[in-house]
């Protein structure tokens, strides 16, 4: 007898064989206040630099206090109205290392900073950056592609900074500040900037150590989400 239903349809093979859909990364929103703020320090850097060995003291401390004045707004903004990010924790230490960076370079260049203490800041910042080059391809979920390295929209690790490395950051900017703005006082401070010079090598040697001993400071996205599931 033969069957009036219709018949089962052959499973699809070779080409046709469907093939499983990955999981999509998801993605943050990055154009916050906050991130915009940042970005403005990104985009502000090399001007400093600039007013700098130019000997523009005056629109050098102007640019370094709205430097200031953003890095402290940007993060209030973000605790107040819940607007922090894996993105803003990346971006925000790294436009103060430019910014430090540039200022070290450019001070150093004009002799108003020794290169001794230049050299400690500069090889502590191209150490951590190697190792946050190395996080972030570890950590970046397949496929791994250029595209996606350069996108921060994508988070895959975020940055915790140490206690040491808080204050080793506001030392750093003390120092700067008060050597940006010596050349415009009447009054000798030489004393002081050694001072300070001396603190800021030993605190920037600290610091540095405190991410390699640290188990916290480097947090991988992926891995807590495994953990969870």
């Amino acid at each position: 007898m033969v069957s009036m239903t219709d018949p089962k349809p052959a499973p699809p093979s070779g080409l046709r064989k469907v093939l499983p859909i990955p999981s999509l990364t998801p993605h943050e929103d990055i154009y916050t206040i906050p991130n915009l703020l940042t970005a403005s320090r990104l985009v502000l850097a090399p001007f400093i630099g600039y007013a700098i060995l130019h000997d523009a003291h005056a629109w050098t401390l102007g640019l370094f206090v709205y430097a200031g004045v953003s890095d402290l707004l940007d993060g209030w903004i973000a605790r107040r109205w819940k607007l922090q990010s894996v993105v803003g924790s990346v971006i925000d230490p790294m436009a103060d290392k430019i910014l430090m960076t540039i200022l070290t370079v450019c001070l150093a260049t004009k002799g108003a900073l020794p290169v001794w203490v230049a050299g400690i800041i500069l090889g502590r910042d191209v150490g951590l950056g190697i190792a946050a080059i190395y996080y972030r391809w570890i950590s970046l979920p397949p496929p791994k592609t250029f595209m996606r390295y350069w996108d921060f929209s994508l988070p895959s690790a975020e940055v915790r900074p140490t206690t040491i490395s808080k204050y080793n950051t506001f030392l750093q900017l003390a120092l700067m500040g008060a050597t940006v703005v010596s050349p415009l006082l009447t009054v000798d401070v030489a004393v002081a900037l050694t001072g300070l010079q001396y603190t800021v090598a030993a605190t920037t040697v600290w610091s540095g150590l405190s991410y390699v001993f640290s188990k916290d400071a480097v947090k991988i996205l992926s891995d807590s989400k495994a953990k969870k599931q």
